[in-house]
């Protein structure tokens, strides 16, 4: 009779351990949704009207009109702020950022989704790419039409955002974007146009995936330096230091530049006209600034390319920077990141190589 008790009892145990483990592997990954604002979460006075109000729809609404979401994942959502991407700044990226790093700290969350608005998606999602602490996913997305409009694209990218961090293949690929069914690398995509919905595009680089309703293919990993392995941390700051950018033209003055440094402005980037470059004069103002100690990024406004060291400028005698790969806005991101490290050009020029 003991005996008989002994092996009930070991099948009751043997029973709840194999139950465990079945509702372990069902266990749906668990998402957090941030919303940020921007024309995903717009509202417009028809269906049809171009203009609209950013940030109108909060997070549950967003999440209440993709119903399919709960067949991916368990998802929440938090309201971070409610503001067109046009508005977007130091506070927000703070905010946004602390609150990403303190979710993925919880074994409870395996990814997080960001709906954010398109203008300066780019540069929210570089910011994110260098200062998250985890290798777990962050997608962000956004829409190019409200969510009152006809066809809207929000609540696709919205499932396909979410679907993208539920999935452990986006482990270690740094802070990706999603639009469009494509997915970008925060270095490297760019918005490349004013009202597509496709208006998002990783140029020379290429995609870092590609995504139908939420079942991903992947392409590549990232070759830069990015969230865990990053020497940036915003912890315990506050403010960001103030870094510009100045558009470079034809005829450009160079009081642009000493009026951005006499305002404050510790960084400079120029977004110059092709290889980097600007007049003589405002090269020759780029070189007072420096004498002074603003640490100045030469970028280009074209938006695609390379801008290396010593080509048609000389960096080294002028003490400027060569921006590498990114843009004007993500430069002008990793300058503000690095100067609060070192004001060491040598030194700031390797986080443009690496990073």
């Amino acid at each position: 009779m003991k005996a008989t008790r002994q092996l009930i009892g070991t099948i009751g145990v043997a029973l709840l351990l194999v139950s465990s483990a079945g509702t372990q592997a069902a266990r749906k990954p668990r998402i957090v949704i941030l919303a940020t604002g921007g024309t995903i979460a717009g509202a417009a006075p028809s269906q049809t009207e171009a203009g609209y109000q950013s940030g109108a729809v909060g997070v549950d609404i967003l999440i209440e009109a993709v119903p399919d979401l709960k067949n991916i994942a368990e998802v929440t959502g938090e309201q971070i702020a409610s503001i067109g991407s046009q508005d977007m700044n130091d506070e927000v990226w703070l905010k946004l950022a602390n609150r990403v790093n303190e979710l993925l700290s919880n074994r409870n969350v395996d990814g997080i989704a960001i709906t954010h608005g398109t203008d300066t998606l780019e540069e929210t999602a570089y910011f994110l790419h260098l200062v998250v602490k985890s290798d777990k996913p962050v997608v962000m997305t956004g829409s190019m039409r409200p969510s009152t409009a006809m066809s809207a694209d929000g609540p696709l990218n919205i499932y396909n955002a979410v679907a993208i961090a539920a999935d452990p293949r986006s482990r270690g690929r740094g802070v990706l974007v999603t639009v469009d069914d494509d997915i970008h690398s925060a270095h490297d995509v760019v918005k490349s146009h004013t009202t597509d919905v496709g208006t998002f595009s990783s140029g020379e680089p290429g995609l870092i995936g590609a995504t139908l309703f939420g079942s991903n293919v992947w392409y590549r990993s990232p070759a830069q330096i990015h969230t865990k392995d990053s020497e940036m941390s915003i912890e315990d700051v506050k403010v960001l230091p103030r870094v510009d950018i100045i558009y470079a033209h034809a005829n450009m003055s160079p009081d642009m530049i000493t009026s951005a440094a006499q305002n404050g402005a510790i960084g400079l980037v120029i977004a110059g006209v092709g290889d980097g470059n600007m007049t003589a004069p405002a090269l020759e103002a780029v070189k007072k600034v420096v004498a002074r100690g603003v640490v100045v990024v030469r970028s280009s406004r074209t938006n695609g390319g390379i801008i290396r060291r010593n080509i048609e400028v000389k960096d080294d005698e002028i003490g400027t920077v060569a921006s590498m790969e990114l843009n004007p806005a993500k430069a002008r991101v990793l300058l503000q990141l690095a100067l609060m490290k070192t004001q060491d050009v040598g030194k700031i020029q390797e986080y443009f190589n690496d990073y």
